[in-house]
C-alpha cells in the first residue's frame, strides 16, 4: 500500500484491532525494517525484506501486542493480511533494534539541502516544532541565529515530538537558507525518544 493511497482513509477500519482469538485466514509472517512509523498519525510503514510494497502497521496492533512505538529502522518480524489496499500487520511478533539502533543502521534522510562545514556537538533548545509542516527551529539561546531542523533529522535519531524548551545536543552547519541541523543527540548521550 502506498502512502499517498493510504493518506486519504478518514480512520483506520476497527477490523485492524481484532483479538487474536479472531485469526483472519490467509495471514503470511513477514520481515522487514520500519519505513516511518508516526504515533500522532496512529500508523506507519514497514518495507519488507522481500522487495515487496510496503506493509501498513496500525499504532492499535501495535500496542495491542504490547508495544508504545516504534522507530525507524528497527526490525520487525509480523503477521500480515493482504488488504484492498495492499498489506496490513495483523500482529506484531518481535520488534528489535529500533531503540538502540545506530544511525548507520538507519535508512539515510531524503533532506532537500545538506548542511556544509558542520561543527561539533552544542546544546541546543527546541524554539519550535511543527508536526504537520515537517520542521522547526533549534536555539542556542538569545541573540543566536535559530537553527532549521527536519523531521527527518529528528526521526532519524530517536526524536518523535520534540516540544519548545526541550533540549538536546546538535550539530549544525551552513545551509542554503541559513544554519541546518545535521545531527541530533539527546544530552544523556542515548537516543531522544521525547513522546510527550
Amino acid at each position: 500500500m502506498s502512502e499517498e493511497a493510504f493518506k486519504s482513509l478518514p480512520a483506520f477500519p476497527v477490523e485492524s484491532a481484532a483479538s487474536p482469538e479472531e485469526r483472519p485466514v490467509g495471514l503470511v509472517e513477514i520481515a522487514g525494517r520500519v519505513k516511518w512509523f508516526d504515533v500522532s498519525k496512529g500508523y506507519g510503514f514497514i518495507v519488507p525484506d522481500s522487495g515487496e510494497g510496503d506493509v501498513l502497521i496500525h499504532v492499535t496492533v501495535l500496542r495491542r501486542d504490547g508495544f508504545q512505538t516504534i522507530y525507524e529502522g528497527a526490525r520487525v518480524v509480523a503477521e500480515a493480511q493482504r488488504r484492498d489496499k495492499g498489506m496490513q500487520v495483523f500482529r506484531v511478533l518481535s520488534v528489535t533494534a529500533g531503540e538502540g539502533a545506530q544511525a548507520s543502521q538507519l535508512p539515510p534522510t531524503r533532506l532537500r539541502a545538506q548542511a556544509t562545514n558542520v561543527g561539533g556537538f552544542e546544546i541546543v533548545v527546541v524554539k519550535w516544532f511543527n508536526r504537520a509542516r515537517g520542521f522547526g527551529f533549534l536555539t542556542r539561546g538569545e541573540g543566536t541565529e535559530d537553527i532549521f531542523v527536519h523531521m527527518e533529522t529528528l526521526r532519524r535519531y530517536g526524536f518523535a515530538d520534540p516540544q519548545p524548551g526541550d533540549t538536546m545536543l546538535a550539530r549544525f552547519g551552513p545551509g542554503p537558507k541559513g544554519l541546518l541541523a545535521a545531527e541530533v543527540r539527546p544530552l544523556d548521550g542515548g537516543r531522544g525518544h521525547s513522546s510527550h
